[in-house]
């Protein structure tokens, strides 16, 4: 069943003893970070959300670390398991024709729900229960100053919508947003990424203004699908409303001719112009290391619009695990299917949190022909933002990817640098402080797949060293007489 809003998820969430309300008062400066900071990387049992109830300089409590956990971002898109987010797109994405009757019915029925769940308007939303346009002001909101060299404070989990100036389609992006001055921030689009397209449209037809709105809040797979790297013209609400299994509820903006979550908790209404640009960060940033300071477009606020006692939700990023790992791993698990469509000899996939995203991405295959794991490789290089991928490594389709140990060994045996390492250049992240220029560098793939007779191997490649089921299963019978424990 959807969350209606943000209010339901944290009682979910506290129902489930994964949320802490925080009464002491804290500070929006630094300090809500180190504390989220050692719960997100503590054990277990304390990686819990957090509802900072009192939080300096302003009346509204802070949830953060909602995501924060593989439970809670399941419980964020109400599945049993992230997992079932792939199988339930793969049952929508089999493309092979019903056999009879109850299986046509059947597809009919999966291709109807679809069709159900678009974003649909509404008149008016508990968003704009608060209206400013005259004087909007940031200064009540508890934006967090996350690390010490940050140049300010930034907004972090926010749902940022724009629409192409030329076609019209709304695009719904997860980009941060520092704070200039009460009425002003800086917008952090990337440049591969929707909102910075939009802005280059908006040069080309020659537009002075781009309107966009900043929604904070919502049902949490609205929150979610802003950061899912979805092809460009697919609308993200379209996205949630299907995670959903109900269609995202919109409200006109009261500023700008955008739509926003009826249901969010904060709206910021603005304009960007295309042809401005000022000098945003230092950021810290999900790698682990500052982002620099670079010249980024800026947000001019002419609204913004509230529930009358709104919640702040917001994340912060650092060196991982973090909460942005989990929903990037959310990511991971939807899209494997779609990557399975272009590439139907994968077999699995994991992004591990030590590669932050982009930096790694380990992948294993059905291996049959030569060249096999290289065109896996190329192939991933030209899926959307997996062009950004640092480092790719293929292993066979019983190595378990998601175990870095068996990886690490995998790759460290099988695989000679010179045969088997793959080096390219073409895009890489913005946020890759190690490429010698700006936006593109050098990436490497690398084959850890054993080698045979096709592959042009002429040696006799080692068997794995295993145990004789027959034994394995005597010592199971035997074991409590060894008296080991």
């Amino acid at each position: 069943m959807a969350y209606q809003d943000l209010r339901e998820f944290i009682a979910r969430l506290e129902a489930e003893g994964e949320l802490v309300r925080v009464r002491a008062q804290v500070d929006p400066e630094l300090e809500i970070t180190e504390i989220t900071d050692r719960v997100s990387k503590g054990p277990a049992e304390r990686n819990k959300a957090l509802l900072f109830e009192h939080v300096r300089g302003s009346d509204m409590p802070v949830l953060i670390n909602a995501f924060g956990s593989r439970r809670r971002m399941a419980l964020a898109l109400d599945v049993d398991d992230l997992d079932e987010l792939g199988r339930r797109l793969a049952a929508l994405l089999d493309l092979s024709l019903p056999q009879n009757w109850g299986e046509k019915f059947g597809k009919l029925g999966q291709l109807l729900d679809v069709a159900r769940i678009g974003p649909r308007t509404v008149r008016n939303g508990p968003c704009q229960e608060v209206v400013e346009t005259q004087n909007p002001s940031l200064a009540g909101l508890p934006i967090l100053k996350c690390w010490p060299l940050d140049a300010g404070r930034y907004i972090t989990l926010p749902s940022v919508i724009s629409r192409d100036p030329r076609s019209r389609r709304r695009n719904v992006g997860m980009y941060r947003l520092q704070v200039f001055d009460e009425r002003t921030l800086g917008m952090h689009w990337q440049l591969h990424k929707g909102g910075a397209e939009h802005e280059r449209v908006a040069h080309d037809i020659g537009a002075e203004r781009i309107p966009v709105a900043v929604a904070l809040g919502g049902d949490p797979a609205v929150i979610w699908s802003g950061s899912a790297p979805l092809p460009p013209d697919m609308d993200e609400f379209l996205l949630a409303g299907w995670l959903r299994g109900k269609p995202v509820e919109l409200v006109a903006c009261v500023s700008q001719p955008l739509e926003v979550p009826a249901n969010a908790e904060i709206v910021i209404e603005g304009y960007v112009d295309p042809n401005e640009r000022r000098s945003e960060g230092p950021f810290g940033d999900h790698t682990g290391y500052y982002s620099l300071a670079e010249p980024y477009p800026v947000l001019h606020i002419t609204a913004i619009t509230r529930r009358k006692d709104p919640i702040y939700p917001t994340t912060i990023v650092g060196r991982p695990p973090m909460e942005d790992y989990w929903m990037g791993k959310a990511t991971e698990r939807l899209f494997l299917p779609l990557i399975k469509l272009f590439l139907p000899e994968v077999v699995d996939i994991n992004m591990p949190a030590e590669g932050v995203f982009h930096n790694l991405v380990i992948v294993s295959i059905k291996k049959r022909y030569p060249g096999q794991a290289r065109k896996v490789m190329y192939g991933l290089w030209g899926l959307g933002l997996l062009m950004l991928a640092k480092a790719i490594v293929v292993v066979d389709a019983d190595v378990d990817v998601h175990n870095l140990s068996e990886v690490a060994w995998r790759v460290t045996n099988n695989i000679d640098a010179a045969r088997d390492c793959v080096i390219v250049e073409g895009p890489v992240d913005a946020l890759d402080h190690a490429a010698p220029r700006p936006n593109y560098g050098a990436k490497m793939g690398i084959d850890a797949t054993r080698k045979g007779p096709l592959d042009g191997f002429q040696r006799t490649w080692p068997p794995d060293i295993i145990m004789s089921a027959e034994i394995k299963a005597l010592v199971d019978q035997r074991w409590s007489e060894y008296g080991i424990g």
